[in-house]
């Protein structure tokens, strides 16, 4: 009878051992939990991918996705404003590069044709999620707008910092970067600050002149170069000069009438690549009649550098420094 007992009850024992062991197989279900909670973070990340942002501009409306990719951009300005932020481009208009952006002449990026004359079959296919553009390409508004979201972000000269402001703020929200815009733009609205509160203190005046093939071109407050009055803060000699692309023809006699305390020169043959362009653009100024200017005797001709000038402005590399170079020459 007692062995019997015995039996029952190592049969009930082993039972027991039995459940005990599946109910412990049972207990690493939970940790899938971990799998589930990693995609309840990638729906966020997802839905912000391809979140889409709508940017107004002076030829119309643009809606694309935030962080597009394929980025194609034509202004020399918004192309080193996008470098400077760290952002990634994919084609460049590679003829006229200035040597500040030089790294963009490398094979990896695509050449996307002239500053006059994109090339629209093989910017079409790129299939590119944005394309930038400024005056130069105005014209081609329409034809590039059927291939991809295309922004106009040429400086308005006319309200210069405005303009500027709201295209650098437009490259922060399409591409997430608003904290660096921000960053970027306190840098360049302090040099400018420094610069202004020696300019709004000396009384002094100036005059902007472009050189081209021995012949000369004022440009007065609101036009391509007004930056220097409108905002650097440099008295216009004379307020009454045509605001237009290509400036003011003027004379030798016209800068000596004017007698400006400071004579600032952009090289307009730049373009040419011609590599004596800055000695003729000297030899263009600095003639018998000028040589009798208060900027002349006083050593305040200052030729400023035409790749920010004339070939970009209106980015955050370009218009820094354009006014770092003022205020280093200014006495």
């Amino acid at each position: 009878m007692n062995k019997k007992w015995m039996m029952v009850f190592m049969a009930v024992l082993l039972a027991l051992v039995i459940a005990a062991c599946g109910s412990n197989s049972a207990t690493p279900a939970p940790a899938q939990t971990p799998a589930a909670s990693t995609d309840a973070t990638k729906a966020p990340e997802a839905a912000k991918e391809s979140e889409e942002v709508t940017i107004k501009h002076k030829l119309g409306e643009a809606k694309l996705k935030k962080n597009p990719q394929t980025v194609v951009a034509f202004d020399y300005g918004v192309l080193d404003s996008l470098d400077k932020l760290g952002i990634e481009v994919t084609g460049v208009a590679q003829s006229n590069l200035p040597p500040y952006l030089e790294k963009f002449k490398d094979a990896k990026y695509k050449n996307i044709g002239s500053l006059k004359e994109p090339d629209f079959e093989k910017i079409n296919a790129m299939k590119p999620d944005v394309i930038f553009i400024s005056g130069r390409q105005q014209d081609a508004y329409e034809e590039l707008n059927k291939i991809a979201p295309t922004i106009f972000m040429g400086v308005d000269t006319s309200k210069y910092m405005d303009s500027f402001t709201t295209n650098m703020k437009s490259l922060g929200t399409i591409f997430g970067k608003e904290a660096q815009v921000e960053e970027e733009m306190g840098k360049i609205n302090d040099s400018i600050k420094a610069l202004t509160d020696k300019t709004t203190t000396n009384g002094k005046n100036a005059l902007i002149v472009m050189t081209s093939e021995g012949k000369l071109s004022a440009f007065g407050p609101g036009s391509r170069f007004g930056i220097l009055h409108d905002v650097f803060g440099f008295t216009p000699v004379d307020s009454n000069l045509e605001v237009s692309t290509h400036g003011q023809s003027i004379s030798s006699e016209f800068v000596v009438e004017k007698d400006p305390d400071y004579l600032f020169v952009v090289d307009g043959g730049i373009v040419s690549k011609n590599k004596d362009a800055a000695v003729s653009a000297k030899q263009t100024i600095e003639n018998d009649l000028i040589k009798n200017t208060k900027a002349f005797k006083n050593g305040n001709i200052i030729y400023l550098d035409a790749n920010y000038w004339y070939l970009s402005g209106g980015g955050l590399v370009s218009t820094s420094s354009m006014a770092n170079e003022v205020l280093a020459d200014l006495k």
